[in-house]
């Protein structure tokens, strides 16, 4: 049985990963990521600073502007300790995070134990909107840590369907 994917990759720590959508869990937010991924992405990743282990791929304003996607997303299968694989989508409303006058929409990837979703703002649900195949997670997280020691890098998102089991 194929399934709803997103393919990850960022070439210089050597990323790779195949992400199964979970629309069953999170089907607005599933079906934003589906809308935005409609085209392949690059966004800007970077090692998270409150969540722990986490590379953090905020979608640039410009990819959401006038966009039907581009709007309020509700928490579904929502999590504030995500687990290692979990791709998680946090909306912040606009406003809320100093001001910002446009809404955030990150892409968070967690590949290692004891993330949380505190922010200086304070505890954020975000939704665990997809997962990365288990047999891909060591190498998501040996990927993930080379990225940290690294730094800001462009990470490829696009869509594909992938086998299940």
């Amino acid at each position: 049985m194929t399934r709803r994917a997103i393919k990850i990759s960022e070439p210089r720590s050597g990323l790779s990963a195949t992400a199964l959508l979970l629309p069953e869990k999170a089907p607005e937010n599933a079906a934003f990521l589906w809308a935005y991924l409609a085209e392949p992405r690059v966004v800007a990743g970077i090692h998270a600073m409150w969540t722990g282990p986490e590379i953090s791929c905020p979608v640039p304003p410009p990819h959401l502007h006038g966009q039907s996607y581009a709007r309020p997303l509700p928490a579904e299968n929502a999590t504030l300790t995500p687990q290692p694989g979990d791709i998680v989508l946090s909306y912040v409303p606009p406003r809320m995070w100093g001001g910002n006058p446009n809404a955030i929409f990150d892409i968070g990837l967690f590949y290692g134990q004891d993330a949380r979703l505190f922010f200086p703002i304070g505890w954020l649900a975000g939704s665990v909107v997809a997962q990365v195949l288990p047999e891909q997670r060591e190498q998501l997280a040996a990927a993930c840590g080379i990225i940290r020691r690294n730094g800001a890098c462009d990470i490829s998102f696009s869509l594909v369907e992938a086998s299940n089991g």
